[in-house]
């Protein structure tokens, strides 16, 4: 079969080509058109609303390899796949068998990045981690993202991992004002630390990991401030006039409790965060609309 993507050895920018052209991936490759980038996209039934962005859309599912279609040697890559409960397939199968059937079919890139988790750190105690941390997670979901890192690694020992902390930005809100203007109890332990990015932050860090040679192969993306769960919720709740939020504990012993720095990112990559905190990223998010959802 001939390749259907071919471009010109002469082209100073290699293709993107993303795996998961979500909420992450749908906004870096906007701006990668905008700056004249040629982006492709892995899409199971969205290549219509792919194209009408500029994206061209190749059709095929990480976990049917042989849809795979042929793809570009030399490119740029961007794997941000997420696991969609709603598809019948387990976490397990999606970030590992469907990594693997990849990693099986890609041609050697020119840089493969991959958007992994903090979700693999299982500090409980509020203490700080960074990159040389154990990353021992105790949850099932933290134990198959730290699998599939490993599994990247072990086939492509250069790929840069990106782990991000929880993303928010435009749009992705509304769950939780529609919780607190109902006065619903917030399930979860407030005192527990949360670790947040706003997704123009990640999507720079990913831009820099792309024009940049990273002296390392694995960073921390998230911002400044950790936060308290209560004061998350109680800065939003202040945003859009709802009551002070409660919370629902829950009867467990409180996980995932631990402060992430950047400062590998911050120094390495000379990435800074527009919006440090929720104090500056929270109105932003909220004042901003995605056209794109």
């Amino acid at each position: 079969m001939s390749n259907p993507i071919s471009g010109s050895a002469e082209a100073l920018t290699p293709p993107l080509v993303i795996f998961g052209c979500g909420y992450v991936g749908l906004r870096l490759a906007q701006q990668a058109r905008q700056s004249g980038q040629t982006v492709y996209a892995l899409t199971r039934r969205r290549a219509d609303f792919l194209a009408q962005q500029g994206i061209i859309p190749l059709l095929g599912d990480v976990l049917a390899p042989e849809t795979l279609p042929p793809l570009p040697a030399g490119a740029q890559v961007l794997y941000a796949i997420g696991w969609d409960r709603s598809s019948g397939w387990t976490m397990r199968d999606v970030y590992l068998r469907g990594l693997a059937y990849v990693l099986e079919r890609l041609p050697t890139p020119q840089r493969f990045v991959y958007i992994s988790s903090t979700s693999v750190y299982g500090q409980c105690d509020g203490s700080w981690v960074d990159e040389d941390s154990p990353a021992e997670p105790t949850d099932e979901a933290g134990q198959v993202v730290r699998e599939a890192e490993q599994l990247l690694h072990h086939h492509l020992p250069q790929a840069i991992l990106l782990r991000s902390a929880g993303i928010y930005g435009p749009n992705r809100l509304l769950r939780r004002r529609d919780q607190l203007l109902r006065g619903e109890p917030i399930p979860g332990d407030p005192q527990r630390w949360l670790n947040l990015i706003h997704v123009d932050d990640l999507i720079t860090a990913i831009r820099r990991a792309f024009e940049q040679t990273p002296p390392a192969t694995l960073y921390n993306v998230v911002d400044d401030t950790p936060v308290t769960r209560y004061e998350f919720y109680s800065f939003l709740a202040e945003l859009y006039g709802a009551p002070p939020p409660h919370f629902a504990e829950l009867p467990e012993p409180r996980a995932n409790h631990r402060r992430i720095r950047n400062t590998r990112l911050r120094l390495q990559l000379n990435w800074q965060p527009r919006y440090p905190s929720i104090r500056e990223g929270l109105p932003a998010a909220l004042a901003t609309s995605d056209p794109s959802t």
